[in-house]
Formats: structure tokens, sequence, C-alpha cells
């Protein structure tokens, strides 16, 4: 894909997407909103609610306001992934906290044998730091406040996705007429791609026992080159895989310590499933 265009060459889909928990392969996409962005117009869009494997808890309920009831007679990702990579065919994709949102769908698209798209993803998140400025944080809620974008319904996937748009677009403007996507991509610093979210395809053994796990609830006996009990072996129970720009990891309960750490998989030594 040629990167040197002036920014209004491309199409663009912002989307977002509410989820069942906070990581990747562990937990699932509840509900899917996008819209697409042409030479100036909103020309599509999509939003639906999907069913979870597990029951929701009340704490993430809590977050986004959709309801183990509300999901209860949804389609799952299944019926709709092949309309979701449809419908991304051909455009530059921006989400805000886009590394969690990619991490969420790579997974759905390797699930359905589905290639990965070749554009490059925008943050919102990050390129505000850069481009926007006088506010006490980047959040989109904040963001929308101080643009005074109707942001709609928040903690929702269609109305965060359009604000979502929307500060990109603020973004754009404050770039100049004459800014092309790489320079996009060189301000938000960091570059974020499909392909580096993707886990089934990863050829990586413990990356496999880790996926395994956590779908079969079993816990992990791992060795780990960090901590108080560095090179010790210790048992987890894994909550989720997240792939990082600034490192991936294995969120898991420290059973000793009880309670939730990180370990990144680059200093994990060892690993082995429990029986």
């Amino acid at each position: 894909m040629n990167l040197e265009l002036p920014l209004d060459e491309y199409s663009y889909i912002a989307f977002d997407t509410e989820t069942s928990g906070a990581y990747p392969v562990g937990y699932d996409i509840v509900e899917f909103g996008a819209v697409k962005y042409f030479k100036g117009q909103e020309v599509d869009r999509l939003q639906f609610l999907l069913k979870p494997r597990e029951l929701m808890s009340d704490f993430i309920i809590g977050i986004h306001g959709i309801t183990n009831m509300m999901v209860a007679d949804a389609p799952d990702m299944n019926e709709k992934i092949h309309e979701i990579h449809a419908f991304f065919k051909g455009s530059v994709v921006m989400a805000h906290h886009a590394p969690f949102d990619l991490g969420f769908l790579t997974i759905d698209f390797e699930k359905a044998g589905l290639s990965l798209p070749m554009e490059p993803a925008l943050c919102t998140s990050l390129l505000s730091r850069k481009w926007i400025h006088g506010v006490e944080n980047h959040k989109l809620q904040t963001l929308i406040k101080h643009l005074n974008i109707d942001g709609g319904q928040a903690h929702r996937a269609y109305d965060d996705a359009k604000a979502c748009l929307y500060v990109g677009l603020e973004c754009f403007k404050k770039m100049g007429e004459e800014a092309t996507l790489a320079k996009a991509i060189k301000s938000q610093g960091k570059q974020l791609w499909w392909k580096d979210y993707a886990m089934h395809s990863v050829n990586d053994v413990s990356l496999k026992t880790m996926i395994e796990s956590i779908h079969t609830k079993k816990d992990l006996d791992l060795v780990y080159d960090g901590g108080s009990a560095k090179g010790e072996t210790r048992r987890v129970s894994p909550i989720g895989i997240v792939r990082n720009p600034d490192g991936d990891y294995l969120m898991a309960l420290c059973q000793r310590e009880n309670t939730n750490k990180r370990y990144y998989l680059s200093r994990i030594k060892d690993v082995g499933i429990v029986y």
C-alpha cells in the first residue's frame, strides 16, 4: 500500500469493540460498531451485538451497560466475522487504543481462517497525544467534550467508533493539507499492523500451550526470568494474552501471591499445562 498519498485519498474505517473482559483469547467481543468515511462523507456503517462464550461479570456490565440478557439471543462472532472482514477491505482502520481492538479482532479473523488486512492502523489515542493539546488526559470521553463532538452513548461501539473518527479527522486537520498517511503513522510514534497481533498463526509452542490452557481453563506451571522468584517454577491461572508494541504478555493469577500479574512472553523460559 502506498503510504505517501495525501490523507484525503484514503478511505477510513473507525471502529470500536465492547468486550466480555479485558484480555484477548480469554474473552470475546460483545458489540462491534464501525463507520466508513471517504472524501469528507460517512458512506457506510456496521453495528451489532454478539453473544460471548460465557456470561459477563457485573463489573464488565457496569463498564459498557451491555447485559447478558441483551446478548442472549445475539449471533456469535462466527456468524458476523465474514461481514466485518469484507467491510474492512481496502480501508485504513482507526480505533481509540487500537492495540486493544486489533488484538480481539485479529484472533477472530484467524479463527475463521480469514486473511489479515494489509492496510495499516491508526490509533486516535496516540494521534491525539501528538496533535491535541490543552486536555487533562486523552481518554475518548475527555476528547469528545474538548472538541465538542456529539459522542452519543459512551462505551457503546458505534457511538464510540463515530467519535473516534472525528477525533482522527481533527488530528488530520492539525497536520495540514499536505500531510500523508506516512506522516500520520510517524506522528503516532508506533506502527500498527494487523499481522503483529496474530496468535494462532504464530509458530511458537509456548504460545500455543498458553492459548490451550486458557481455552481449557487449566493452570500453567511456568518458569519466569523475573520477579522475586526468578528462575523458579510458579503456578498460575491464565486469564488472557496481550500482543502489544511494548511487549507481549500473559495476564494470569499468580496462585502463590493470589494476585493478577503480567508475565512478559520474552521472559517465560518454560511452560506446561497442569493436568
